[in-house]
């Protein structure tokens, strides 16, 4: 496991139970995630939750589709126990090490908010292709570069790193896909979300674990500097926007 990976399980793990409680944006993309799922021409074959965290996607499909029955893949055990799937169906494992035997020809591979943690994730994207079974599909909804543009604005007026995860872009995540397959489905989506003032933003990330592999911290001088420089809207709030992309592929 990389460094990198080891500080993202740390983080989760710590926060798990209110990660599962409180993630409202991944548990929304989600259930639309399953949503497109739920109709798709499955060939015979496992299906898989990647970054399963606490078993949000796969829930979600099984309310929606109950004849699946997905297998759970995440490296962090405090979210998988806190899944509603027997241990008998969830898989310990760090993606960054590409995909657990499990996945050997799968009829679908779904992933919700989770591939933008992994070390490459246009390479993973490429290998998740390339396990699937003949006529086999992806389904992935990742945010992407492009969010948090307040965030990197505040950092650049006050002159200090922006210390935000970095996204993958999803241009080039849907020409992976392309050179395998022809995407059927490429959807981009914009979640705003507002919060009274930036620090209470910043505390729930880190009350939720996902500042497990961002660049760093700031100094205290350097963090105050930035909340003063953070853009508000016209009533005072401070505003959060997520890109996002949903991508659905099936493999020949």
């Amino acid at each position: 496991m990389t460094g990198s990976s080891l500080d993202r399980r740390t983080a989760f793990g710590q926060a798990a139970a209110c990660y599962a409680a409180r993630a409202r944006l991944q548990q929304a993309l989600a259930w639309r995630l399953a949503h497109h799922c739920r109709s798709l021409p499955l060939p015979p074959g496992p299906v898989l939750d990647l970054g399963a965290g606490p078993g949000t996607l796969a829930g979600a499909l099984r309310r929606q589709r109950p004849d699946l029955d997905p297998w759970l893949v995440d490296d962090c055990a405090p979210l998988l126990q806190l899944a509603a799937a027997p241990a008998e169906r969830q898989v310990l494992w760090d993606l960054d090490q590409g995909l657990p035997p499990q996945a050997q020809g799968a009829a679908l591979l779904m992933s919700s908010f989770a591939l933008h943690w992994l070390a490459d994730p246009v390479a993973q994207l490429q290998h998740w292709l390339a396990h699937l079974a003949p006529g086999g599909w992806l389904a992935v909804a990742v945010p992407v570069a492009g969010s948090f543009d307040g965030w990197r604005q505040a950092a650049r007026r006050a002159g200090v790193a922006c210390t935000a995860l970095a996204l993958p872009d999803g241009d080039a995540l849907r020409m992976a896909i392309e050179a395998t397959v022809r995407p059927s489905l490429d959807r981009r989506l914009r979640f705003t979300v507002g919060y009274p003032n930036p620090l209470a933003f910043l505390r729930e990330l880190r009350q939720l674990g996902v500042q497990g592999q961002a660049s760093g911290r700031l100094r205290a001088g350097s963090m105050r500097r930035l909340l003063r420089h953070w853009p508000n809207d016209d009533r005072g709030r401070t505003l959060l926007t997520w890109e996002l992309r949903l991508l659905l592929a099936c493999r020949p």
